[in-house]
């Protein structure tokens, strides 16, 4: 039997009628970081068949950055080290090799020259903020990831009870460490929800957010549009979906699910998806410890 139900749950891409922006969605106010327009300057990449976008379904993102302090700025063009070099941060959220081709085999939506140019410019001090997901995004950054030592999965991470992704401490599924911890009581996070995306290999100097565990499996289907009961999968115990380490004089996280930092609504009945979502009141907040990491000298 075909497991169709996960393409609609999980495939913005291919059925893009299911998610749209949550237009009603307003980031809460809070104390920015920096004042308003004065704090570093992020590239948000919408170079590389990105289906999240500043002006669509990552707009929920933007907000919060706009309303911390950051600057954003739209990064559309191939990349190079001197381009790159201008900003501190650099954001890509599932980038594509080819949105109307997800199968195998798996190609970088990233040039071996960009790759290179991603790597140098982190070892000098730079910022990487890597938001992936399920087949094919995965794959689609992996070059850029196995450069810092993470080994990304390209297939489809999902609950063996099909069950709400909730990470917290509580569940022991989620890790004490600097971004979790925060900077403050109040910017400590204790739990934070997702919606599928994919699991990764973690190099030794990482430290981890989030972990799958045995109460997942990853499907790794040869074509994301046949996954069947037989389709090949792998346990979710050593994978974790969220992690984040120092390289050279740089930084890089590495988000296994691109929906945590949207606002979206899915489907006829309009169901709320990432940080709309009642139960993900906590990752607005994870998602300010990710970038004050990040943009911390």
């Amino acid at each position: 039997m075909k497991l169709n139900f996960l393409l609609a749950l999980c495939c913005p891409v291919l059925l893009k009628a299911q998610q749209v922006k949550d237009t009603s969605f307003h980031a809460p106010a809070f104390t920015p970081q920096y004042k308003q327009g004065s704090g570093p300057l992020v590239l948000f990449d919408e170079g590389h068949y990105n289906p999240h976008t500043l002006k669509g379904r990552y707009a929920a993102f933007g907000e919060v950055l706009r309303q911390d302090g950051y600057r954003l700025e739209k990064s559309t063009g191939e990349l190079g080290l001197p381009y790159l070099q201008h900003a501190q941060v650099f954001v890509s959220a599932n980038a594509l090799y080819d949105p109307a081709d997800w199968n195998l085999p798996a190609r970088s939506a990233f040039a071996a020259g960009e790759v290179k140019a991603l790597h140098e410019w982190v070892q000098q001090g730079g910022s990487l903020f890597l938001i992936t997901d399920h087949m094919p995004c995965a794959a689609s950054v992996n070059d850029v990831a196995q450069s810092f030592g993470f080994n990304l999965i390209n297939g489809f991470a999902q609950k063996k009870d099909r069950g709400k992704e909730m990470f917290s401490r509580s569940r022991n599924n989620l890790h004490s460490n600097s971004i979790t911890n925060g900077r403050n009581e109040a910017g400590r996070v204790d739990s934070f929800m997702i919606w599928g995306g994919t699991g990764f290999i973690a190099p030794a100097e990482a430290e981890i957010i989030s972990s799958l565990g045995s109460g997942y499996e990853i499907l790794l289907p040869s074509k994301a549009e046949e996954i069947t009961d037989t389709t090949p999968r792998v346990s979710g115990l050593g994978f974790v979906n969220a992690a984040y380490r120092r390289y050279g004089k740089g930084k890089v996280v590495i988000f296994g699910d691109g929906a945590a930092f949207t606002a979206q609504l899915e489907g006829i009945y309009n169901h709320k998806r990432g940080m709309n979502h009642p139960d993900a009141g906590q990752n607005m907040q994870l998602l300010l410890n990710i970038m004050h990491w990040l943009s911390e000298k």
